[in-house]
């Protein structure tokens, strides 16, 4: 006679089997990498003054981030601008996509000037930024605000949208009025397709961030970028390259870790 009350042990493994694969994979892709950038350098393919070594560049951002290093006060600024930005990203993205899957009539007057917002890229409304906001950190918070918002919105509006309509109608034929609906079936229905969304706004918030400091920024790694090249630095300026990545690779974890978090009870139905 089976035991009961213990726990079946497959998943944890199959989960701890992915993630061990997972990390060697990408261990062999970054070792792949980074002997390709060797071979191109050793061979005369692109001269080492252009690109310098792997070694050199992690030297420059160690040395830049320890105490008197030139890059520390560059880091807080821009993590600052892409926080915010990021963060108003997802509040205007999040609410007004919910608005926008729920409410029909909302959607059919909203809808065409939605698809032509969506085509202006961040940089192409650069200047009506500056205008707008001036040289100072508003500027800034309105680029990268705008560059995180269109996927974070788009993915919100399709996930309300997608919600199955089996779902609602079982709702509705147990007495359910439209807000029990919208917050007990909509919402926990859309949450797992608008996270995926979050991740690539927050993905946008870095990349564009770049740019956004190049202009009258006084403090930001993405000045700090464009100074090294202009001085010749060119280590210095990798390494705020690589800086910018690893930030965005952290960001990127911590947002799959909180997408885990709030989707968790679906793999264990999964499972089950």
């Amino acid at each position: 006679m089976p035991s009961q009350g213990v726990t079946p042990a497959g998943p944890p493994r199959r989960r701890f089997r992915w993630s061990s694969g997972l990390f060697v994979s990408s261990a062999v892709g970054w070792a792949g990498f980074i002997l390709l950038w060797y071979v191109l350098i050793w061979a005369g393919v692109v001269k080492e003054h252009y690109l310098p070594p792997p070694h050199e560049v992690v030297k420059a951002l160690v040395e830049g981030l320890l105490p008197g290093g030139d890059m520390r006060r560059h880091v807080l600024p821009s993590l600052r601008r892409s926080l915010v930005g990021f963060g108003l990203g997802i509040v205007i993205g999040v609410t007004l996509g919910i608005a926008i899957g729920w409410f029909k009539p909302f959607e059919r007057i909203i809808d065409s000037v939605l698809q032509f917002f969506r085509q202006l890229s961040a940089l192409a409304l650069f200047p009506v930024f500056l205008l707008f906001f001036g040289l100072g950190e508003p500027s800034k918070y309105a680029i990268v605000t705008w560059a995180a918002l269109w996927p974070i919105l788009l993915t919100t509006i399709a996930a309300v949208k997608g919600v199955e309509k089996l779902q609602i109608d079982a709702a509705k034929s147990m007495g359910a009025n439209s807000w029990f609906i919208f917050t007990k079936v909509v919402l926990p229905a859309s949450i797992p397709r608008i996270l995926p969304g979050i991740r690539l706004g927050g993905a946008y918030a870095i990349t564009v961030l770049v740019a956004a400091e190049m202009v009258g920024a006084p403090a930001g790694l993405g000045i700090f970028t464009l100074t090294m090249q202009q001085t010749f630095r060119i280590p210095q300026m990798y390494a705020g390259i690589l800086l910018l990545g690893l930030l965005g690779l952290a960001v990127n974890y911590l947002l799959v870790l909180v997408e885990r978090r709030l989707t968790g009870w679906q793999e264990g139905i999964t499972n089950g």
